[in-house]
């Protein structure tokens, strides 16, 4: 069925019209702070204790405003007799603001969750040098990092946490094993009495 001539522009009147009766709110910021959907893309907060420095973020940043350096370290053996391991620590993590697009990307990528969005907006600078933020500023921005929603109660539970409960079961039955006091079988073999030597008296 062909569309009736000037249908279009009626149906966009009439969207119009019902914005035009609706009553208008204006927002007091900065006297009130706006209330943002909890999966706002403020800015990105570094959860320092996480970082491997695998430089995944750094990599796949399609903007390249990820700066990232690092050294290596010997940690000695755990055990004796083990062989020393080497590990990168993390020396400078900082994010160009004014390069970045808040395409998450960084953030999907991280393998150890290191990277979090916070609503976190009001970061204005006079100088745009100064959108180029360290670690410490990202390390206090994770602080404004909402907790996640909760799980739907009849969800099935996270293979990570049932594959841990398992382990600490496993763990708990053997400790308690081994501190269980011993008790003799009752049909256990008594050990012979020790015979006193040739042609003495016992």
């Amino acid at each position: 069925m062909a569309p009736i001539p000037g249908s279009g522009l009626a149906k966009g009147l009439a969207v119009t019209l019902r914005t035009m009766t609706r009553k208008t709110v204006t927002e007091q910021y900065p006297d009130a702070q706006p209330e943002l959907p909890p999966r706002t893309r403020g800015v990105i907060g570094l959860f320092e204790e996480n970082c491997t420095v695998c430089m995944l973020c750094a990599r796949e940043c399609p903007d390249w405003c990820i700066y990232i350096d690092s050294h290596k370290e010997t940690v000695p053996p755990a055990a004796p007799g083990g062989r020393e391991r080497s590990r990168n620590v993390l020396d400078r993590f900082a994010i160009d603001f004014a390069l970045c697009m808040y395409c998450g990307i960084c953030i999907e990528v991280c393998p150890f969750d290191a990277l979090f969005w916070s609503p976190e907006f009001e970061y204005a600078e006079t100088d745009i040098h100064e959108l180029t933020h360290e670690r410490d500023k990202l390390r206090e921005w994770m602080w404004t990092v909402p907790a996640p929603p909760a799980l739907d109660p009849a969800a099935e539970e996270p293979k990570e946490i049932a594959a841990a409960r398992k382990t600490a079961e496993k763990l708990a039955a053997a400790q308690a094993e081994s501190n269980a006091p011993r008790t003799p079988e009752p049909n256990a073999p008594q050990a012979p009495e020790p015979k006193s030597p040739r042609g003495g008296e016992s």
